[in-house]
């Protein structure tokens, strides 16, 4: 049978999954002549952030390489951008760089030219240094500027203007965003969500300007940008300015061979022009039923159905895509779908923990007439394909309204109950979004295909292969699916883009090779980025100080941006002031102290917080210096990766049911750790009995009166994802307390990861392995208790030994506005 002609313009993901789908359903139909304008192979257009942060390479993210055109039978033209089609003589015309012309003849035409990026028309954007953020080549002129230049300014707070700036600031450049808008990503997130992942992502060292419009792009005598300058008058240096401020349809094309464009090819449901039923277009480029849709899963929907139709297997329609947006936003899960702003016809379930590790979770989820129509979910998007689920059938939820907020594993009576979210899932169930793919398509190929690696699954079935949001889950069904047959990567996480090394090699060649300094890490383990990043540096320069006290200077700089200013940023910038409250108790003194101050400096909120201290919010930043001096009390710590607070009951000094003084207990213990770093915060909880006021049950160390005396536990966890304390030991006297809490303590110090919570750390190194080093072992135990008393000797109080805490007081000091001078008037003779 003579084959037909196909020809693709764009070698893009939409237009190549068009040919996947093609190819396993007609591989015999046509023959495939493919056009692209870059010169590569297919690859993944998502994972370009991971490649500008050094986490991935090109030859990674490939997609489709070079041997699978030749094996599939496919003449790929790369480097060639298609200029002309004659619809008369179905032809198309291409060039390359060199002038070099093809001329190829179809019998069907496959448009995937995708769109460009929109740069403002402002003066100045065609400066050197000014770019786009779309393909290859720009993510390559980002790399090369950031081994060049220091200061960048991203322009744009949606997710390509945000994974571009996490890029840059990884390479070490300075980075500030510029959005127009009230808060990031307005069109995924709600405000707190946006405003959520904001204070995240200064905490990483991002600077923001937000409502900023640009006005002008000023340039060097070498022609290159030096600056932005805003309508406001201000002016922000930049070496380097990326425009992610949005895309246009690439139609030029299609508007030359006069085909009917609005924002878009308009096509049909079959994915037809409807100018010329042999042409067809397929991804950004498209405008179906007027939407041009940018997200890859709508693409891979058209791409199922044009497929369909090129094979003559009847007549598939695409009716266009309920869309959700499940994202990972340097290193933060993010999701949104369906109405999640909500207006006056619905109602809201809002769920909402800032203070949960890694920048907190908020959940949002819109009901109308006891139906789901919208979610936004931040920090924990476990639940997402579920919710979208829920949104897509339209199903009541009135019997599971209750519970709907906590997610599917709380569902108990529907069935779904247990940790292992994809053994309650249905075969029809969505697992990957970007690609289409259900649970029953992941399980046809491990159990047909013998797959026991999440390579392999990705291989065969695309499931995790585009943004990886869904990794965790696909794992679940590999391991559901294959059991004891499972093989995980042995590969160890990296401790970031900077370097292949994982958090413990860091820890031991610290250890080993006897490192004090950050840039003898560096040079020690070869890292990849000569100044490190925001992820990096916090965790070395702990690892130095814990490792080596007395010895590794602390880096104030490679502290987050809390520990920097020894107070916590709020949300409209201003800062939170805790001072120490030893186990919760105060006296007159103190509160009149604290009642000065609030009136003096017009501190807005005074709150008691939940671990039994005073928290003074709203303190401007210029004022702390002289806030600190005033209460005359020793820092909370509220804002550090250190021991926060020591909560209790007022025992039996009090209490007719309290078997123990826990009220002196924990003072002792606040007095002996207050001033102890850790890889996380650390919180510690003291009840006089078995009764537990204090909730020692969900702390890092809990301690419980009893009539012997007193009961251990460890690796507690409160916030969302509660996690109860694990019963460590028996104690008889507060010395023996002190002595084996301040061992565990230590153990955590000198073996756990940064960022790592003590329940992660027992999890990761098995509540055996601690028992055996504090209970069975008494020498290493004290010799423990001793490491800790000795690193602790001496460590300041960071809010009043500025000099022997290396605190930077010129950080405090109000910034006063540059007045910028208006322009002379300009005389014009006609």
């Amino acid at each position: 049978m003579k084959k037909f002609k196909l020809v693709l313009v764009g070698n893009g993901m939409a237009g190549i999954r068009t040919l996947e789908e093609l190819l396993k359903i007609a591989p015999e139909h046509y023959e495939i002549t493919v056009f692209g304008a870059e010169p590569h192979p297919n690859y993944n257009r998502i994972l370009l952030s991971p490649v500008l942060a050094g986490e991935q390479t090109l030859e990674e993210i490939v997609l489709n390489d070079w041997n699978w055109y030749h094996d599939n039978g496919i003449t790929l033209h790369a480097g060639y951008q298609v200029t002309e089609i004659n619809r008369i003589q179905r032809t198309v015309t291409a060039t390359n760089k060199e002038g070099q012309t093809i001329t190829a003849a179809y019998d069907r035409l496959v448009l995937a030219t995708g769109s460009n990026p929109f740069i403002l028309p402002v003066p100045g954007a065609d400066l050197d240094g000014v770019i786009g953020y779309r393909d290859i080549a720009d993510t390559q002129a980002m790399i090369d500027a950031a081994e060049r230049y220091t200061q960048a300014v991203v322009i744009g707070g949606g997710l390509l203007g945000l994974e571009a700036a996490n890029g840059l600031s990884k390479r070490g450049m300075q980075v500030s965003v510029v959005h127009v808008n009230d808060w990031l990503m307005e069109r995924q997130l709600d405000d707190v969500a946006g405003k959520m992942l904001q204070q995240s992502l200064q905490a990483r060292g991002l600077n923001f300007l937000m409502q900023a419009h640009t006005q002008e792009l000023l340039g060097d005598a070498n022609g290159r940008v030096r600056a932005v300058r805003f309508k406001d008058g201000r002016e922000v240096p930049a070496q380097l300015v990326v425009m992610a401020v949005g895309i246009r349809p690439n139609t030029a094309l299609a508007q030359s061979a006069h085909l009917h464009v609005d924002r878009g090819i308009v096509v049909s449901d079959t994915m037809q022009t409807v100018t010329d039923p042999r042409i067809y277009a397929v991804g950004e480029c498209a405008n179906h039923r007027g939407i041009a849709y940018g997200l890859v899963a709508p693409l891979f929907e058209q791409a199922k159905v044009l497929a369909n139709h090129l094979a003559e297997w009847g007549i598939a329609r695409y009716t266009g895509s309920l869309t959700s947006t499940k994202l990972k936003v340097t290193g933060i899960d993010l999701f949104s779908a369906g109405n999640f702003q909500g207006d006056a016809d619905t109602e809201t379930i809002v769920l909402r923990d800032p203070f949960a590790p890694g920048g907190g979770i908020y959940k949002k989820l819109v009901l109308k007439d006891n139906k789901l129509v919208g979610a936004c979910l931040y920090g924990d998007t476990v639940d997402g394909s579920w919710y979208f689920k829920l949104l897509r059938e339209g199903r009541s939820v009135a019997d599971i309204r209750d519970r709907l907020i906590f997610g599917e594993s709380n569902i108990g009576d529907s069935g779904h109950q247990g940790h292992n979210k994809a053994s309650s899932m249905q075969d029809s169930d969505e697992v990957c979004g970007c690609n289409g793919v259900t649970k029953g398509t992941i399980c046809k190929a491990i159990k047909e295909k013998g797959l026991f690696t999440l390579e392999d699954v990705r291989k065969h079935t695309k499931a995790s292969a585009s943004c990886g949001s869904c990794t965790g889950l696909v794992e679940q069904i590999i391991i559901f699916t294959a059991g004891g047959d499972y093989s995980a990567a042995p590969k160890t996480k990296a401790i970031c883009g900077c370097t292949s090394h994982g958090h413990q090699a860091v820890r031991d060649a610290i250890r080993d090779q006897h490192l004090l300094r950050i840039s003898d890490v560096f040079a020690a383990l070869d890292w990849q980025t000569p100044n490190g990043c925001p992820t990096c540096r916090p965790a070395i320069n702990y690892y130095l100080i814990s490792t080596w006290p007395k010895e590794a200077q602390d880096d104030p700089q490679s502290r987050l941006i809390n520990e920097r200013s020894h107070a916590n940023i709020q949300k409209d910038g201003t800062y939170s002031v805790i001072p120490r409250m030893w186990a919760g108790e105060t006296n007159a003194d103190e509160l009149r102290r604290i009642a000065d101050v609030v009136d003096k400096y017009q501190i807005p909120t005074v709150k008691v917080t939940g671990g039994q201290r005073v928290d003074l919010l709203g303190v401007k930043k210029e004022d702390l210096v002289n806030v600190w001096r005033d209460l005359g009390m020793p820092s909370g710590h509220g804002y550090a990766k250190a021991l926060r607070t020591v909560k209790t009951c007022v025992g039996s000094e009090w209490c007719r049911m309290g078997t123990q003084d826990s009220t002196q207990m924990g003072k002792d213990l606040e007095h002996a750790m207050w001033r102890m770093y850790a890889p996380h915060k650390v919180k510690f909880a003291v009840s006089g009995c078995p009764r537990n006021c204090a909730e020692a049950g969900i702390k890092d160390v809990g301690i419980i009166g009893v009539d012997s005396g007193w009961e251990m536990v460890i690796g507690g966890n409160g916030g969302i994802k509660t996690e109860v304390a694990q019963f460590f030991t028996k104690l008889k006297t507060a010395e023996e307390v002190l002595e084996y809490t301040g061992a565990f303590m230590q153990l955590y110090r000198l073996e756990g990861w940064y960022l790592e919570r003590t329940v992660h750390f027992l999890e990761r190194v098995g509540m055996d392995y601690v028992k055996q080093r504090i209970l069975e072992d008494h020498a290493g135990r004290k010799a423990l208790w001793e490491q800790l008393q000795f690193a602790l000797d001496g460590e300041p109080d960071p809010w009043f030994e500025f000099s022997k805490a290396a605190v930077d007081t010129r950080q405090f000091d109000r910034v006063i506005p540059i007045q910028v001078a208006a322009p002379a008037p300009t005389s014009v003779t006609a």
